[in-house]
């Protein structure tokens, strides 16, 4: 079933300049031009991150849009990126793969007007722009390389909607694959004003090969798995660091919304789901001390403990550890009671601009 999403800011939040990007390319559903007649518009928005290929498909609808078709999969651009510099081959040819079933239904929707970006991995990669190149030639699919700014910007315009009501200025945090941005927003007009941002160089493939875990018998056993824990939350502090000394003090209520795989699979452990369910993920607020609980429980288990979870299984299971470490890091430096959880990001931000843009 298609989920609609609320309604939509005018613009992406500014800093009062232009984006100063070129248009991307259409994709290859898009390249005949605007559907004819009265056929109606369909939209595409592709996030493709460290650790996921993510893509929705919208139609407008009222004041928001309703997706009509989406893929997700997990392909670890990034593996092993953080030790070689590179994308690996194996890691390109997973990534083609999934970008060549993106385009398959970029072509069957019919889609009039899409864009597709990159992030983290491609940022860091010295063949970043090869793979760029190679994904176009084989795909059709033309993606842009944003900064870490303009990711940031628009996951708050994507998930912005589901910060609870209040006066003073809320945390939005997006934890990647290769980075995790943190965004401070004014939320008291319609389009949340970006106050402050900062991207520390940690995401989830990253700090897990920078200082993870190893697989049982190889992880040290229960004092092991402390130590790795406490590494990866000092690393993630320190990056941190600058950020947090620029916080303002003394907010009487805190708000914290978060967006991305990490929040998502520790909230259905929250619920006790037994398989993802994003009508009961998404917009769901949390107890800041449950996903304590919950993190330093999942800390402390061994890879294969981890694996029979529900929700998180043997994909997530070897990097499940290193978002609870980023995670709890955010709630130190942000001290909220309650965390919301956004089944939606920069896609959504993108679609919104997308379709502000052809207003």
């Amino acid at each position: 079933m298609p989920y609609r999403q609320g309604k939509p800011a005018r613009s992406a939040p500014s800093n009062g300049k232009p984006p100063g990007r070129p248009p991307a390319a259409k994709p290859p559903a898009a390249r005949g031009g605007v559907a004819r007649g009265r056929e109606p518009r369909h939209f595409a928005a592709l996030d493709l991150g460290t650790n996921n290929c993510r893509l929705l498909i919208a139609r407008p609808q009222g004041d928001g849009f309703a997706v009509i078709d989406a893929f997700s999969r997990i392909v670890r651009l990034g593996e092993g990126l953080a030790g070689s510099g590179r994308l690996s081959d194996a890691a390109i040819d997973r990534t083609i793969a999934a970008l060549k079933i993106c385009a398959d239904k970029l072509r069957r929707r019919n889609v009039t007007l899409s864009r597709a970006v990159a992030t983290e991995a491609c940022r860091r990669a010295s063949n970043g722009a090869d793979f760029i190149a190679r994904a176009y030639a084989e795909t059709g699919i033309l993606l842009d390389i944003i900064t870490a700014e303009e990711e940031a910007r628009l996951a708050v315009l994507g998930c912005h909607s589901l910060i609870e009501p209040g006066e003073d200025p809320a945390l939005v945090f997006d934890i990647g694959g290769g980075s995790t941005e943190l965004v401070l927003v004014d939320t008291r007009s319609e389009t949340p004003r970006v106050l402050d941002w900062h991207s520390a160089p940690w995401g989830v493939v990253s700090l897990t090969e920078s200082a993870g875990h190893g697989p049982p018998g190889q992880d040290g056993g229960p004092e092991g798995r402390a130590a790795s824990y406490a590494a990866m939350r000092a690393l993630v502090t320190e990056s941190m660091a600058p950020f947090a000394a620029r916080l303002p003090r003394g907010i009487p209520v805190p708000r914290l919304l978060g967006t991305s795989g990490t929040v998502t699979t520790l909230a259905s452990v929250h619920l006790g789901l037994t398989h993802y369910d994003r009508a009961q993920v998404d917009g769901l607020i949390v107890p800041a001390t449950a996903m304590r609980r919950i993190s330093s429980d999942l800390a402390g288990m061994d890879l294969r403990e981890r694996a029979q979870l529900p929700c998180i299984g043997t994909e997530r299971a070897d990097l499940v550890v290193a978002g609870c470490a980023i995670l709890e890091t955010i709630m130190d430096l942000w001290p909220a009671e309650r965390l919301g959880i956004a089944d939606r990001g920069i896609r959504e931000g993108i679609l919104r601009r997308l379709m502000g843009s052809t207003a």
